[in-house]
């Protein structure tokens, strides 16, 4: 069923019209006979509204209990079952009450949406999710009922609906609005000259960026230029406080400034542990950025700053949008912050907005940024040796004297051994501790702060030096080992889906096996859904792990487009490790689309097959049909006619034609039911063992009695096939061969025993097929070389490779010595059958198919495209 069509009036401010403009357009497609129905509208006791009811079928509406009282809600299955071609739906973000089918009256209107139903509605612009915060900002007031801004944008057509701030406080004072009592409230509160500004020119802003989506649209669809250069994507950080929902509230109307802008909101979580986010308000979070028509992302870095960045790079962010940082003015002396190193390490192809809210400098306890990628056990063991070995040495030098520069170039040992395994910070605070501890125990005046030589001072002075430079070189030296392998390691990743490409492999199963292997994730799978809200379904799935509907229930999920998203449970993973995933996730797509293209070329083939064989039958019915009908109808009416005395010789030639006709016609019509028989799949042979020597001479009845010579010993071990079938089998190959040998040479029927198996092989002398026909002529509907139309419609070897193959059984061409054609036809020997059954009537047996009578067998063709 088509998917109804979205009309929604947007009014700038309430009292503006919309729910009146709804009714007006309803009137307008009644008078055009549209079948249009109410199934929810709200007059508010206003007069001009309530009159516009009048005319209109309304739908009766769901009572139902509501915090001790009684209230009416839109009974959707009510409008179901009704079936309008439009519905009536006021008030779009209204909240259901308590024992609805949905929360949300929006999501009622999606259900009517999908059942095919056009649906009318209204909304005010203050209620859009997005715009939620600075319509507070401009009256007051928050709204509490929203509608995600997404299901607005899905909308067919969306008119804005509004008028002069100054005249809808003149509609209030006239009581076209409110009752009398309410007039003095609503203007002083709800209708200041100053708050209809704001909201009319919120609603012009708004409308205008959705005539720009429209437009690039059509500039799309018609190849022209577009008006602008890319497509805005913007990646928002998140750090888990409350001051998320502003960021995305301000980067949803940032994207909504450009064609197709998307709004990716991430998470940074560090890899040893929880952090200081709140889960309950990144769900919230969560929550919004959907229903802003954004997503959700969750990764995993040390360093937050380069997360975020190579998580933007990754996803092809033209802008960061970040909170003002939450830490107080004596904090900053620890660091410049996340913001302005995100900001100086973006470079000019990310632009950084950095939006203030409430809770900018109030402080909070952030996350020590973790330098080294090493992890957790080597830093941690790199922090014992700094810390541990310099007093552990300074005790060992204490019993054992070996001058100043053999303590220095010990604890610069000491240095390098933590530098080397917990990175750089550890490595400083040995160094630190050691030229401490080397002052204090090892320099004279010992035991004394003071140094007594000033060569001592350069001494430690460059000791110092030199171990915060090791350090330096050796963390560095650390971190690109750990780059370069990382690096290797997506290279060869790379090269692999290059590989796939190139290979044409199509194996999405296989794909995702090599997902799940390589990130060592617990399941993969590949989720794909069709336009609008519709569920997800899994394309294809690979791994043990929890089943995965929808790409929010997964640990990581990749998006690829609108449609398919990569979902894979077991653990987050780190930024840097999303590049490459969504390479896989490109690449998986690629594989589902090749998969059924190739599918849909598979039923474009058996399609073209099938007019090929109706198209072959056709001619089949046109003309080997109708010859021998035709000569059946001339002796017919021949013997009838009262004006020619026909003698008993001409009679008889006569009635012999008759009889061959028949004979013709029971050929042509037994092979066309055997082959559709074959086709559809209801050949079931009734296995016997069955001695070779009683059914060959058999099929021999429809052929010259001097044209076969029989070579079948009567030592042969019996056979497991079906008596009928492999009877209607020899039959064909016979006639085939005797047809094409010839006159004066006899076709040879023999038969052995080889390993199991019987091979019973039928030789002609004719003229032999080629290499390249001989799998051609088993084809249905093909005859070989200038054999006329009258020989048969090609059927005959078709029907006996599909009644042999049916029974377990094989035939082959092969070339005659000296000239001819060989029919090699193999089946089972009963000894070698692991049951030879007794028949059951489940299938077609030599019955189904109906037998020959003895002078003339089923049919047999030669044939060959």
């Amino acid at each position: 069923m088509a998917r109804g069509k979205l009309r929604i009036y947007l009014g700038a401010a309430p009292g503006v019209g919309t729910t009146y403009a709804m009714l007006s357009e309803a009137h307008r497609r009644v008078e055009r006979g549209t079948d249009c129905v109410v199934a929810f509208v709200e007059h508010h006791d206003r007069p001009r509204t309530e009159a516009m009811l009048d005319g209109l079928e309304q739908v009766t509406r769901r009572r139902l209990e509501h915090q001790g009282g009684a209230r009416t809600e839109m009974d959707v299955d009510a409008v179901l079952a009704r079936g309008p071609q439009v519905a009536l739906v006021d008030e779009l973000a209204h909240t259901n009450a308590q024992g609805s089918r949905h929360t949300k009256r929006w999501q009622d209107v999606e259900e009517l949406l999908s059942a095919g139903i056009d649906v009318i509605s209204t909304v005010n612009i203050a209620h859009l999710e997005s715009l939620g915060d600075i319509a507070e900002a401009i009256t007051g007031v928050r709204q509490r009922e929203t509608v995600p801004d997404e299901f607005v944008r899905r909308a067919d057509r969306i008119e804005l609906v509004g008028m002069e701030p100054q005249a809808l406080p003149r509609r209030t004072a006239h009581g076209n609005i409110h009752a009398p009592d309410q007039v003095d409230a609503a203007l002083s509160n709800h209708f200041r000259p100053g708050d209809l500004t704001g909201l009319r020119e919120l609603a012009l802003l708004w409308v205008a960026g959705r005539a720009d989506e429209y437009l690039n649209q059509y500039r799309g669809e018609h190849r022209e230029p577009a008006l602008r250069g890319s497509r805005e994507r913007i990646v928002v950080g998140l750090t888990g406080g409350p001051e998320g929902r502003t960021l995305l509230r301000r980067a949803a109307r940032l994207a909504e400034k450009g064609a197709g802008g998307a709004v990716l909101a991430v998470h940074i979580a560090g890899s040893d542990g929880p952090t200081s986010a709140s889960p309950e308000e990144l769900a919230v979070q969560r929550t919004l950025v959907e229903d802003l028509g954004g997503t959700f992302h969750h990764v995993v870095g040390d360093d937050i700053p380069t997360a975020l960045l190579d998580f933007a790079r990754g996803a092809d962010a033209t802008r960061i949008v970040l909170g003002s940082s939450r830490r107080k003015a004596w904090q900053h002396m620890l660091g410049p912050g996340v913001g302005a190193t995100v900001a100086r390490e973006s470079g000019t192809d990310l632009d950084v907005h950095i939006v203030t809210h409430e809770e900018a400098a109030k402080g909070r306890r952030l996350p020590v940024p973790r330098g080294a990628r090493l992890g957790r056990a080597r830093i941690i063991s790199g922090w014992a040796v700094g810390l541990a070995g310099p007093p552990l040495m300074t005790a060992l030098l204490s019993a054992v004297h070996l001058g100043l520069a053999n303590d220095m170039l010990l604890f610069l040992a000491l240095t390098v051994a933590a530098a080397l395994l917990g990175g750089l910070f550890p490595a400083l605070a040995s160094a630190a501790l050691g030229c401490l501890l080397l002052n204090y125990f090892h320099t004279p005046p010992l035991h004394h702060w003071t140094i007594a030589d000033p060569k001592n001072i350069v001494a430690i002075v460059i000791f110092v030096g030199v171990a915060v430079s090791v350090a330096s070189v050796v963390d560095l030296a650390a971190r690109r080992t750990e780059q370069a392998a990382r690096l290797r390691a997506e290279s060869e990743i790379l090269s692999y889906l290059a590989g796939n490409v190139l290979r044409g492999e199509t194996s999405l199963e296989a794909l995702l096996e090599r997902v799940r292997e390589t990130f060592g994730m617990e399941s993969a799978a590949l989720l794909e859904r069709g336009e609008g809200t519709t569920p997800w379904t899994c394309a294809g799935r690979a791994g043990v792990g929890r089943p995965v509907r929808r790409p929010e229930d997964a640990d990581v999920d990749v998006p690829v487009g609108d449609r398919l998203a990569l979902a894979l449970t077991g653990r987050a993973l780190p930024a840097e490790d999303r590049r490459v995933l969504g390479a896989f996730a490109a690449q998986a797509a690629v594989v589902l689309d090749r998969r059924r293209l190739q599918e849909e070329a598979d039923r474009a083939r058996t399609l073209a097959e099938g007019n090929r064989i109706r198209t072959a039958l056709l001619a089949a019915v046109s003309h080997d049909l109708r010859t021998p009908l035709a000569g059946i109808k001339a002796a017919v009416s021949g013997l009838r006619s009262d004006d020619v005395a026909w003698s008993e010789e001409d009679r008889a030639e006569l009635l012999e034609g008759i009889e061959v006709g028949a004979d013709r016609l029971d050929h042509v019509v037994g092979n066309l039911l055997d082959m559709s028989r074959l086709r559809t799949g209801t050949v079931t042979p009734i296995i016997r063992e069955t001695d070779l020597d009683e059914v060959v001479p058999m099929a021999l009845g429809g052929v010259p009695e001097d044209s076969v010579a029989l070579d079948v010993p009567e030592t042969l071990p019996m056979v497991a096939v079906d008596a009928g079938l492999l009877e209607r089998a020899v039959a064909n190959l016979v006639e085939n061969a005797v047809k094409y040998s010839p006159d004066g040479t006899s076709v040879l029927v023999s038969a052995r025993a080889l390993a199991g198996r019987v091979e019973l092989r039928v030789v002609d002398r004719g003229p032999g097929v080629p290499d390249d026909a001989k799998e051609r002529i088993f084809e249905a509907f093909q005859r070989y070389g200038d054999a006329p139309r009258g020989t048969g419609v090609g059927l005959g070897l078709a029907v006996a490779r599909g009644f042999t193959e049916a029974m377990g059984g094989t035939l082959v061409a092969e070339d005659t010595p000296g000239g001819g054609l060989t029919m090699v036809l193999t089946v089972r020997a009963a000894e070698d059958r692991d049951t030879a059954r007794p028949g059951r009537p489940t299938g077609l047996d030599s019955a189904a198919v109906g037998d020959p009578p003895p002078e003339q067998p089923a049919g047999s063709e030669r044939q060959a495209s």
